[in-house]
């Protein structure tokens, strides 16, 4: 019997809860994949990416669902209250998995409540401004952010989100005060910034670049240690001087927790075939992405070393929900 057969049997078994329903196969049903964005963001273009991947390879429809809002945990919190039988996954990032639960109080606990199934890919943060803002470097940002305390602004997916940590990281990096402006969503943020309302953001590579080609956002810097493959003319936020500010976003799938083994790695199995797809490399890297290759063990340690990571910098520079 091939792997995919054993597996297929094996999560029969598993998930009838015996051997009186055998004749039933994972996924036997639609499988609903949470989002905890608005459409068109990062997360979401993820999401639905693999959603048609994963419908193609195993026969039922994978159907996104955004839930925005509580720093991508609304979503989560769906997903962690599920039935455990593998029909509710998750795209998250380390927003919601290792930053928020250090923010705020959640009704379920993020590395329990949730299993890991695999590293999708890791996107760096970039700093950008609109086009028709006048701001050409980080330093003149800083030289405006010095010369008028607080008056600048700087947008975020939500409170506890990467960009609002990376906004808060360059405050305390470079000395300077800026407003920290909230949404549900890169998607919403990108409207306010186009208009003016607000001047800059730590968004993500993989939310940003559309507008960036469009020629609509001008990037700044890009906070990862190296320059990102599609911006290689773009400083990382170290060489403009500010090390201390750097920021990776990843993003991973999960299922509800204490579902059978078997699914989560019939799951894993198939995530691996759809990274290593030639179009989803291609559209991983041209949003500014590494794709993941993490089996589902490796991912859960790297949630939790980014869990205790981040709970120490947030207690350290004393961040806060507002």
């Amino acid at each position: 019997m091939n792997t995919r057969k054993w597996l297929t049997a094996a999560a029969t078994v598993l998930i009838a809860g015996g051997a009186h329903a055998a004749d039933v196969a994972y996924p036997a049903k639609p499988v609903r994949i949470m989002v905890g964005a608005n459409a068109g963001g990062g997360t979401d273009i993820i999401a639905r990416m693999l959603a048609e991947k994963f419908q193609l390879a195993l026969k039922q429809p994978f159907v996104v669902e955004n839930r925005p809002g509580a720093s991508n945990t609304i979503a989560a919190d769906v997903t962690a209250k599920a039935p455990a039988d593998g029909y509710t996954l998750l795209v998250a990032t380390n927003t919601g998995q290792a930053i928020a639960p250090h923010m705020m109080k959640l009704g379920f606990d993020p590395l329990t409540a949730l299993q890991p199934v695999g590293l999708v890919v890791v996107v760096p943060n970039v700093l950008v401004v609109g086009a028709t803002t006048p701001y050409q470097s980080v330093q003149d940002l800083v030289t405006a952010a010095k010369a008028k305390p607080g008056d600048l602004k700087y947008a975020s997916s939500g409170i506890g989100s990467t960009q609002h940590i990376a906004g808060e990281a360059f405050d305390l990096a470079a000395g300077i005060k800026t407003t920290h402006v909230p949404y549900k969503g890169s998607s919403q943020a990108h409207v306010d910034i186009l208009s003016g309302e607000v001047q800059m953001m730590f968004d993500t590579t993989s939310s940003a670049m559309p507008q960036i080609k469009a020629g609509k956002f001008r990037p700044l810097a890009v906070t990862s240690p190296a320059r990102a493959a599609e911006l290689p003319n773009v400083p990382t936020i170290a060489e403009a001087g500010y090390p201390a500010a750097e920021m990776t976003t990843w993003y991973g799938l999960y299922v509800t927790g204490g579902a059978p083994k078997p699914v989560v790695d019939l799951l894993a199995a198939e995530l691996k075939k759809t990274l290593a797809l030639p179009d989803v490399q291609a559209r991983l890297k041209g949003l500014g992405g590494e794709p993941g290759n993490l089996t589902p063990e490796q991912f859960a340690k790297l949630n939790r070393d980014e869990y205790d990571r981040f709970g120490k910098l947030i207690k350290t520079a004393n961040i806060r929900a507002e």
